[in-house]
């Protein structure tokens, strides 16, 4: 009998040996599952673009249980736009903050990129949040491997530079910075100005070296480049109204699995809307701002800019695409 009881014992030790090896063991691989997304943009930890990244990592780790964790790398730490878009393309990187350089990589998207292509934001928000839209990046992930999740607003461009621009014949010469989109560069060349594209961690150093003379961006992104410092004038021309994708890695969404792409779709809808949001809120008070640091703000005449640029936007937009082209003068007030 003692003998029978001591058999049970060990076989009962056993089991609870195995138990626990089973436990730690499953413990061992649910660490090991878990899936780390590089989330990249060129932008400071001060930009709205960071802080809706914050809200997308923030919504993606609570609804995954911890099971998915993002990691943001701001500040360009893995390379440029195009270096971010190329690192999508090979799987390095999974998640990106990109905006016209998407026009490097197919090609109806520097329709988008066209100063005063827009009469105006719900023009704007009609194409991009249109069949326009869908067809464009349709394209890009069949043919680049790049899949836009969502649009965010950023607000019109404006240009900041060391003289005050009152109308279209004070940019002749200019030595402005622009982004790598030749759309905005032959309407800038058109307008008579001398563009140069250039990365955006770069543009500081150059004003305040005076390499360039000025530089075109949203509000939001002058004020987080701290062009206040290094520019001492700002016109409103309005000339494009701006976004930046949430775009995502072809190859790595196809790893995913269906709740987790439901995770992400439903984590980049909050935090589409917390930028739209936050840049409505924020623009004027930076301009605000801008101005107490010293700026000289303009209202330059709009109309010598666009009535200039108009015929070469069209000339160009054609030789894009004339169905797309069409059917984004086609969205105007609908």
């Amino acid at each position: 009998m003692k003998g029978l009881i001591m058999k049970k014992k060990h076989a009962l030790y056993s089991l609870v040996i195995i138990f626990l090896s089973l436990f730690f063991v499953s413990c061992g691989n649910k660490e090991k599952d878990v899936k780390v997304l590089k989330l990249c943009h060129i932008q400071s930890e001060s930009d709205l673009w960071h802080k809706a990244s914050l809200k997308f990592k923030e919504e993606v780790e609570k609804n995954s249980d911890g099971q998915i964790e993002v990691k943001i790398y701001p500040n360009s730490t893995l390379g440029g736009d195009r270096d971010i878009v190329e690192g999508m393309q090979i799987g390095s990187i999974d998640i990106g903050l990109i905006a016209g350089v998407l026009s490097n990589f197919e090609h109806s998207f520097n329709l988008l990129e066209i100063p005063y292509i827009f009469d105006d934001e719900t023009h704007y928000k009609n194409v991009v949040n249109g069949e326009v839209g869908q067809i464009m990046c349709d394209r890009l992930r069949e043919k680049s491997g790049i899949r836009v999740l969502d649009f965010w607003d950023r607000g019109p461009r404006h240009i900041s530079s060391n003289k005050e621009i009152k109308n279209v014949d004070d940019i002749k010469g200019l030595k402005i910075r622009i982004p790598e989109i030749e759309a905005m560069k032959v309407v800038w060349e058109g307008l008579g100005a001398s563009p140069t594209t250039m990365a955006w961690g770069e543009v500081y150093t150059a004003l305040s070296q005076n390499v360039i003379e000025a530089e075109e961006n949203p509000i939001p992104f002058m004020f987080s480049g701290r062009m206040q410092e290094v520019q001492s004038n700002i016109s409103l021309t309005a000339h494009k109204y701006e976004y930046v994708t949430f775009s995502f890695s072809e190859s790595t969404w196809k790893s995913l699995n269906k709740n987790e792409r439901k995770i992400i779709k439903d984590a980049s809808k909050v935090a589409a809307e917390y930028q739209n949001e936050e840049v409505k809120k924020v623009t004027d008070e930076m301009l605000k701002q801008m101005q107490e640091d010293g700026m000289k703000v303009t209202e330059p005449d709009r109309e010598s800019f666009r009535s200039k640029a108009m015929p070469i936007a069209e000339k160009y937009a054609n030789s894009i695409d004339k169905e797309l082209y069409q059917k984004i003068l086609e969205s105007k007030g609908n």
